[in-house]
């Protein structure tokens, strides 16, 4: 099949690198991807992959929590700040990413 079509994207510059150490290692050009991308979508008649929203827990997700939970989630989180019962941001992050190989 000829290929005449030219695409330009804009992408995030660190999505693209971390995307271009895999196909690297696949051995697979990025146009090829690309290419392939594109072709599953015409032979699928869609994206060929689950496109769906991230699942959050009813106990953090806001939009699950009538007024009255999350006033009393910020109520307590307001009473734990002003007793001194906090965490460092940076040391979070780090288990966080430590726990889940980020």
């Amino acid at each position: 099949m000829e290929k005449t079509a030219t695409l330009n994207l804009r992408v995030n510059p660190a999505v693209k690198e971390n995307a271009e150490a895999v196909l690297s290692k696949l051995g697979i050009p990025m146009s090829t991807a690309i290419n392939m991308y594109l072709n599953q979508i015409s032979l699928t008649g869609g994206i060929p992959f689950p496109v769906t929203l991230p699942q959050v827990p009813d106990s953090v997700n806001v939009d699950a929590m009538t007024d009255e939970e999350l006033y009393l989630k910020l109520k307590a989180g307001y009473a734990d700040a002003k007793a001194g019962r906090v965490q460092d941001a940076d040391a979070v992050f780090a288990k966080f990413l430590e726990e889940h190989g980020a």
